[in-house]
This record gives C-alpha cells, structure tokens and sequence, in this order.
C-alpha cells in the first residue's frame, strides 16, 4: 500500500519505517529540511534501539522515502498518517496547531481519496476539527467534501523500545465513523495492519472519540500507577519498611500485576506529563474536575526533587565545595529523550546549593548540554558547574557522592571497588533502586534508595 507519514520525528519514523518493513511503500514529510538532510544522508536525528537498521535496510529497497515536498506527499499516499507534534500549551491543553495546517494541506492538494489518520496525541474531538480544516479546504476548489475520511489510530509506543511496539503491538485500536466514508476508511487500515494480526486479532475497532480517550486514558492509567508506588516509598522511608517488598507482596496480585510499580525519580519524557495535563484540561473545558489526575501530577512534580532532600539531609543546604557524579540524564534508558527528564531538575537544585556536578550518560549527552543551557539562560554561571564525560566511572573522581537517575543496564553491576576508591566518600544516591541496600551495607557503602530500608 502507499503511504504518506506527515512528521519525521519519533512517532512519525518508527511508523514509517515499520509500515514499510512490511511493504508498504512509504513517504516521511517533514517540513525541517535540516531534518530530511540528516535521513536522505543515512543519519537518524533521534536514538531508538534497531531504528536506524530498519531505515537503511527500506530506503535502499526503496520502499523508504524523505521529503519536504507537501505536494509530492498528498499524492503518494492513500493512506495520509498525521504524526506531527502536539506539545503542551500555557494553560496545559495540547497545541493542534500543527496537526490542523497539516490536515489542511491535505485538503489543499488531495484530488483522490484519501484516509487521515491522526497518529499524534490528540484531545477528544481533533478529528472532528481535521475533518473541518480537509473540508474547508475541499469546498474551495469545488471538491466533494467525503474525498477524505479521518480515522483516530492512536500510538502506544515505549521509547526504547518502540520498534518492538510496532512490530509486535499488544492491542492495536482504530477509531473510525459509521459512514460509508467510515466503513471504506476502516477497510483500507483492516489491510493495513492485517500482517500484525496474523497470529491473532488484535485490532480494537471503535469510534473516533473513543479512540482518542483511550490513549490519554493508557497513559493517565500509567502515570497514576508510578505516582502512587512514588508516595508509597516516601511514606516507606518514614515508617522503616522496604517499598521492594511492598511492589512484590501487591505486585502478585493478579489484579494488580507489577507493571509500573517501580518507584524512581517521577516520571518524564515526552507524553506521561503532557497527556495527563491534557486530560485534565479536557476535563475542564466539560465541567470536571479530574482530582486524582491533578494529586498524580502535583506528585510527580514534588517527586523530582526526592534525591535533593536525601542529599540536603545528609549534607547539609549548603553543598558549596561539594561534587558529585551523576548517571543518567535521559527520562528513561534507551532513549536521547531529555523532556521533563528528573536530571533537569536535580542539576539545576544541586547547582543553586552550590554544588558541582559531573554527569554521565551513555547516548544522551549531546541532546543534555543543549537542554541545560536552556535550563540555565538566567543563571550561566551555574552551567560552568556543570560538566559531561564519556566513561562512567571518569564521572566518580574526586566526588562526595554518586547520584544515579536513570536505570541504564551499564550501571547496575558496576566495578563497586573501583566506585569507592574514586570517590572521595563512599555513598550513593540511588534514584532508580539498582541495588540491594543489604549489599551496599556489606561493601561499606551508604546507600539512599527510594522506600528502601536497610
């Protein structure tokens, strides 16, 4: 099938690529020409594990295509996704404004029929407004308004782990109208996602509106899980129990399961904080109030600053003359994604208590020094404070302490006597629970977990 993805960025690419690992014939829009200069030159301006492989093996099958031509875009595709951008407004609500000046040049160039399919993170009802922009656009070159049918075809894809996602989806959900326009528009998305159905359905069909609640609904679900297992450990730190064995004795509930029953820093990246802020917007502009999604983010917030307070306690406020080494920058492992990362906030607080950092991660370091001179344009003499090396274990010298973020598999079974003949006291801060306390204790390490007692 032809198919045409509007957005080269992440969701945009892993769906393209993997569209076309299956034979599709595949045109990438983007309207960056930096972008598009990077793909058709070999590059993949972000990371995600097997991306880069998947796009090299169908470009040079030539079922893989990137372009800024709009016009070229709308006629190579029957099938149109919308995967642009749909980041965070000022007062929390997604911003369409990208996904409407997509649909319309849709509607400006389109002269076949066409399915759209909004692949981003969209409100409830942007479909209805795709499919106002495509018809005003329809009207005005005398066109028949039912050219186009929109489809909601949400994404439910992990970074780091993306690829898998798509390649081998747990559900698949496709929300779509009762119109004749409707039923063709499924039809045709039936075919395209039947080689992922083969082992068996599972394809969810539904309305449109349904779809688009049910992605802010997984990821709200999600995010509620992580903020709850986050005050739990903070309440395990006061009453001296071990918030490990608290997820396994409920985590064995079958009803319950242990999917993201991790407790850690708080959540980041780019679709927890703003679907979660989204829906409660939503939520508002309909007369409710979404009082558990509000306490899931005000959590989530405060819990970013967890590892400040173990460290101000032991330290003191005052952390001038203090250093400290720092992995993981990224919101997650296997991922360059540096939005809402906990390490943002962590650097910034240690730095405004006077202390140093030296940070390590092992893909996400280009992507971190752009993020913190944004962080610190009203303070640049924080950022010199600041500084990144290639080898973990470099980061350690001369530090008062190890503070761990991100759970990268380099970092959980390091060279501990090596970690403790670097630094200048032997203690860490671990923010993502990696190691047993009793362990530690035994090595002659101070250990701060989260909800871990000793």
């Amino acid at each position: 099938m032809k198919v045409t993805i509007i957005g080269s960025g992440y969701v945009g690419l892993v769906t393209g690529a993997c569209l076309a690992e299956q034979g599709n014939h595949v045109f990438c829009l983007d309207l960056d020409p930096k972008k598009i200069e990077i793909l058709n030159s070999g590059g993949v301006p972000i990371y995600e594990p097997g991306l880069k492989e998947m796009i090299e093996r169908n470009r040079a099958a030539g079922r893989l295509q990137f372009s800024t031509d709009i016009a070229a875009s709308v006629a190579h595709g029957d099938i149109q996704f919308i995967a642009v951008g749909t980041p965070p407004d000022e007062d929390g609500s997604a911003d369409l404004q990208y996904v409407v000046a997509a649909a319309r040049n849709i509607g400006r160039h389109a002269s076949t029929p066409k399915v759209i399919v909004d692949k981003s993170t969209v409100p409830v009802g942007t479909a209805d407004r795709v499919s106002a922009a495509i018809t005003e656009e329809l009207q005005k070159r005398n066109l028949p308004t039912d050219l186009c049918s929109v489809v909601s075809n949400p994404e439910f894809l992990k970074e780091g782990a993306a690829v898998e996602d798509f390649m081998r989806p747990d559900r698949i959900v496709i929300g779509t109208e009762s119109t004749p326009a409707g039923l063709r528009a499924k039809e045709q998305m039936r075919k395209l996602y039947a080689p992922f159905n083969r082992h068996h359905e599972r394809t969810y069909y539904m309305d449109v509106k349904s779809a688009e609640l049910t992605k802010y609904a997984a990821n709200a679900m999600l995010a509620t899980r992580i903020s709850f297992m986050n005050e739990l450990a903070n309440l395990a730190d006061l009453v001296g129990a071990d918030i490990e064995a608290v997820r396994q004795g409920i985590g064995s509930d079958s009803r319950i399961g242990f999917g993201f029953l991790y407790p850690g820093t708080g959540y980041g990246g780019s679709c927890f904080p703003k679907d979660v802020s989204a829906l409660s917007k939503t939520a508002m502009e309909h007369g409710r109030d979404l009082k558990i999604l509000n306490a899931v983010e005000a959590v989530n917030e405060l819990q970013k600053y967890i590892l400040v307070e173990k460290i101000e306690k032991r330290f003191g406020a005052d952390l001038s003359n203090k250093k400290f080494a720092l992995w993981g920058l990224a919101f997650k492992p296997n991922t360059d994604d540096m939005r809402e990362a906990p390490s943002r906030v962590i650097i910034q607080e240690l730095v405004k208590r006077g202390a140093s950092i030296v940070a390590h991660d092992p893909v996400a370091m280009t992507e971190a020094k752009h993020c913190l001179e944004q962080d610190f344009l009203a303070n640049p003499e924080g950022l010199k404070k600041v500084s990144m090396v290639d080898d973990p274990m470099a980061a350690l010298n001369g530090c008062d302490a190890l503070v761990i973020v991100t759970e990268w598999k380099a970092f959980r079974s390091p060279d501990f006597d090596q970690v403790m003949q670097k630094l200048t006291h032997p203690i860490i801060f671990d923010g993502r629970n990696l190691y047993e306390p009793g362990s530690m204790k035994e090595l002659g390490i101070e250990y701060y977990g989260i909800g871990r007692h000793n």
